[in-house]
């Protein structure tokens, strides 16, 4: 699919403003892959898609995620985590996209999860640096991510972990998998 044909599928999905930074998460997903030696156009377009079913219902995305068998535990954690596993299945369903290392870099953008690829980590990390962003620490990742993307990867979920414990909120298993597996992968220490 190119670029024009999957933007003006997801520009019907999207707010004004989803959809600028999508262009914003494009747009740094393109840069990291070349500058990591991913493939660009999966990059491209996974990170195109990423925010695909952000504004689904909330009911529409739970009836998604029991019937499709997603880990239910989801359900217990905070919604803005939905999006991204029925996401990827809407953008499989709906835009007919059936490359699976886009569908999980899709998946895993909002948790993370043990050994991701490095499409995965890429998506990640443009979603969470793209140009658009202001809050405290994003500039530090902006700055790992250009040395190294594992780094970035860490300090971005550090960040996210502490800013959910700090509003006493429910971190996600997958979250503190995606964390323990980079350390360990840094510190060279064998991982399941």
């Amino acid at each position: 699919m190119e670029r024009h044909e999957a933007l003006a599928i997801v520009k019907q999905q999207l707010t004004e403003h989803r959809y600028q930074h999508t262009l914003g998460v494009m747009e740094t997903a393109i840069q990291l892959a070349k500058r990591y030696g991913a493939d660009v156009k999966k990059a491209e377009l996974a990170a195109i898609f990423h925010d695909y079913a952000k504004f689904r219902p909330k009911e529409e995305m739970k009836r998604i995620i029991l019937e499709q068998n997603m880990p239910n535990d989801l359900l217990y954690y905070n919604t803005e985590l939905w999006h991204a596993p029925v996401g990827a299945y809407l953008v499989k369903t709906e835009a007919g996209i059936q490359d699976e290392e886009i569908l999980n870099a899709i998946r895993y953008h909002t948790s993370g999860r043990a050994n991701m690829t490095l499409l995965e980590k890429i998506v990640y990390v443009a979603d969470y640096i793209e140009p658009g962003r202001i809050f405290p620490g994003v500039d530090e990742v902006r700055e790992l991510a250009q040395q190294d993307l594992d780094k970035a990867l860490i300090k971005a979920l550090q960040n996210t972990i502490q800013f959910l414990l700090k509003k006493n909120q429910l971190i996600y298993p997958d979250t503190i998998h995606t964390y323990n597996s980079l350390i360990m992968t840094i510190k060279g220490e064998p991982r399941e």
